[in-house]
């Protein structure tokens, strides 16, 4: 590589996105003058904009929301709302960005890869979608069901052309997102690198003592996810497991994390039909976020808020999830979640089942939302805080989490490799 100069950040998500701003942050903080410059291939791209990072070509939001494989469906839609042409219309420009030199970084999954590799451009990979823990934890294979058998049947999570763009001459450096996952590219010969997930950099709470006041004795976070309508759907299974557990738990606090994009209307408008009431928020939760919203009911305060996200993340016992990457990073804090499936398009039973092996024993799946409450009395042995879930201890939910989710500091460390080895 020669002194690096360009970079061009490909990804597809809005999580992506996220991690893929983190790390331009990072390449800027640690020299100024390198020019980037990012094409989301899925969504709009808001992480960007709102960074004032430059997007190289066209951007649509389709039906799918990027989640085409787990549904033939979903990509029909997203083909008659034009997937092929804008498809075309982005590797284009891509190609048109690469013959000014300069490096392109792939971030999410073979589909960035792809683009990276088709620009003729060199190249790095940072890998957030796949991971060996769907297949193994250190211990060994996991057991496997029906059409799992046929899953890593080529010796890593990581598909044979997968791991051939990644082994190709203009790839520079492949990041993964655990070190699991690192240990097993490289049997390739891979140039796989365990700089730790992105995912867990910059969570660090801007607020203090945000709930401070609220009585609790337990603080449940709710993620419902952030894409719609499927976050609306999955909030109505959310509220239902909130019954039984009011109803078995004193004073507890529940936490909506709602993703700055939905619109609170509809989650209040299932609140209500549950039987939660309307109140003032908190003089201190107004300040910090004058859209937020507070129901009550008897021993139980729900509090719907868009701009506190990592507040929330800190302050959480536990949570009930029905999201993807909010989840791990949840988890990555070293605390237990709760999955209930949904119909998707994203957090569909065999993505939540695909959570739990990649999350391993910080998170339970249940079948019904009814059944969270009794899942919620394993994982406290009182009201104050957890203690244990079938008999393993608190500070293995801590240990699992930083071993799948890395430490904080990725994306410093994945920009200084990237400078240092163009030099």
């Amino acid at each position: 590589m020669t002194e690096l100069a360009r970079l061009l950040c490909l990804s597809n998500g809005h999580g992506e996105d996220e991690i893929a701003v983190r790390i331009l942050q990072a390449l800027q903080q640690q020299c100024p003058g390198v020019e980037v410059a990012a094409l989301p291939i899925v969504g709009m791209g808001r992480a960007y904009r709102q960074q004032q990072i430059a997007v190289i070509g066209p951007v649509q939001a389709m039906p799918s929301g990027g989640f085409i494989y787990m549904d033939g469906r979903q990509l029909a839609r997203d083909v008659q709302k034009g997937l092929l042409q804008l498809t075309a219309q982005q590797l284009q420009a891509v190609r048109v960005w690469a013959k000014q030199g300069g490096l392109v970084l792939a971030v999410g999954d073979i589909v960035p890869l792809l683009f990276a590799w088709l620009s003729g451009a060199p190249y790095a990979f940072v890998g957030t979608a796949k991971s060996e823990y769907y297949l193994r934890d250190e211990s060994g294979p996991l057991p496997r069901r029906g059409c799992q058998r046929w899953e890593g049947w080529s010796g890593s999570d990581y598909l044979p052309w997968e791991r051939w763009l990644m082994g190709h001459r203009r790839c520079q450096a492949v990041f993964p997102r655990d070190r699991l996952t690192t240990e097993i590219l490289k049997q390739w010969s891979l140039p796989a690198f365990d700089m730790g997930n992105p995912m867990m950099d910059d969570l660090e709470p801007q607020a203090a003592n945000l709930f401070q006041g609220i009585p609790a004795t337990l603080t449940i976070l709710l993620l419902p996810g952030s894409r719609s309508p499927e976050a609306y759907a999955n909030w109505q299974q959310i509220t239902q497991a909130l019954t039984r557990l009011v109803q078995t738990f004193e004073s507890i606090l529940f936490l909506g994390a709602i993703a700055p994009g939905l619109d609170l209307e509809p989650l209040t408008q299932t609140l209500l039909a549950e039987g939660w009431q309307r109140k003032a928020s908190a003089p201190v939760v107004d300040a910090h976020d004058p859209t937020a919203l507070t129901f009550t009911q008897p021993q139980a305060t729900l509090i719907l808020i868009q701009q506190a996200f990592r507040e929330c993340l800190h302050q959480a016992d536990l949570a009930i999830a029905m999201a993807g990457t909010a989840t791990e990073q949840f988890v990555g804090l070293g605390k237990p979640a709760i999955l209930i499936p949904g119909k998707g398009p994203q957090f569909t039973a065999r993505f939540a089942e695909a959570q739990t092996r990649l999350l391993g024993p910080s998170v339970t799946l249940v079948e019904q939302p009814q059944q969270v409450a009794d899942v919620v009395k394993t994982l406290l042995s009182d009201c104050h805080g957890p203690q244990s879930i079938d008999n393993r201890p608190l500070n293995l939910f801590a240990e699992n989490g930083q071993q799948r989710m890395g430490k904080p500091g990725a994306a410093h460390r994945i920009a200084k490799y990237l400078l240092e080895a163009s030099r």
